[in-house]
């Protein structure tokens, strides 16, 4: 059973539009289909998608691939996000 939702679920868009070499946005980690359906999807979609967002963020820090010692607070989005 659904839980029923309140509050549309914002878009984790930080405005930083530009894809990786895997096709994931740099400034939100959603992949193009996620994005362009976004509005479309149920909130509970939303919540898994942004799951799945966070889970790539973490990856890709892991893999040494986001330096994050170069960025600071103001200039890093994904803090806000995640």
């Amino acid at each position: 059973m659904e839980q029923l939702e309140f509050f549309e679920v914002p878009s984790p868009c930080v405005g930083v539009c530009t894809v990786d070499e895997k096709g994931y946005c740099k400034g939100c980690m959603r992949n193009r289909d996620e994005r362009f359906n976004w509005l479309k999807m149920s909130n509970t979609h939303k919540l898994h998608v942004i799951k799945l967002c966070r889970q790539r963020y973490l990856r890709k820090l892991r893999a040494g691939r986001i330096d994050v010692s170069d960025t600071s607070e103001d200039e890093n989005p994904q803090q806000d996000l995640f």
